[in-house]
């Protein structure tokens, strides 16, 4: 199974990679979990946030593949649990062998890209910066997949 992020959002700090490294290193050898960074649109103080997103969506679009599932991470989306996650972790290990995990800009996801996805996540009511999303969603993926093994990282 392959789970890529795509995010919006090049040149973050070191700490946010080296975050996303360690989870991504965990996973299991029959599960890659990529990142795939999509260039933010250029923003002036003076321009309205519409078009950008729009541009942006459109690039995200445009890396998706078909046959992938895609998951949007939105504020709007739904909140799952650790337990929700490895529940889902399952199912798509038994059914899709391509998981898009996607995630927006400072001004979030576009009309476009909300419609095109099979579910919609939110990680929290909080605002979070965008790089650590990288690094809760890996950790997540991990945990998920720790869950199923009943591995001990999971203590609940």
């Amino acid at each position: 199974m392959r789970i890529t992020i795509f995010a919006v959002g090049t040149r973050l700090p070191g700490w946010v990679n080296e975050g996303f490294r360690v989870y991504q290193q965990r996973m299991p050898r029959d599960i890659t979990l990529d990142l795939e960074e999509i260039p933010m649109v250029s923003r002036s103080s003076k321009s309205r946030p519409g078009p950008a997103v729009e541009k942006e969506g459109e690039r995200l679009l445009r890396r998706l593949k078909q046959q992938e599932l895609m998951v949007a991470l939105d504020e709007a989306g739904e909140p799952w649990t650790s337990a929700d996650l490895a529940e889902k972790l399952q199912e798509w290990l038994q059914r899709h062998p391509r998981i898009a995990l996607v995630i927006g800009g400072p001004d979030g996801l576009s009309a476009a890209c909300k419609q095109r996805a099979d579910l919609s996540w939110s990680l929290s009511p909080l605002t979070l910066p965008h790089g650590l999303v990288r690094i809760v969603v890996a950790e997540q993926i991990y945990r998920a997949w720790t869950m199923l093994q009943g591995h001990p990282y999971h203590r609940a």
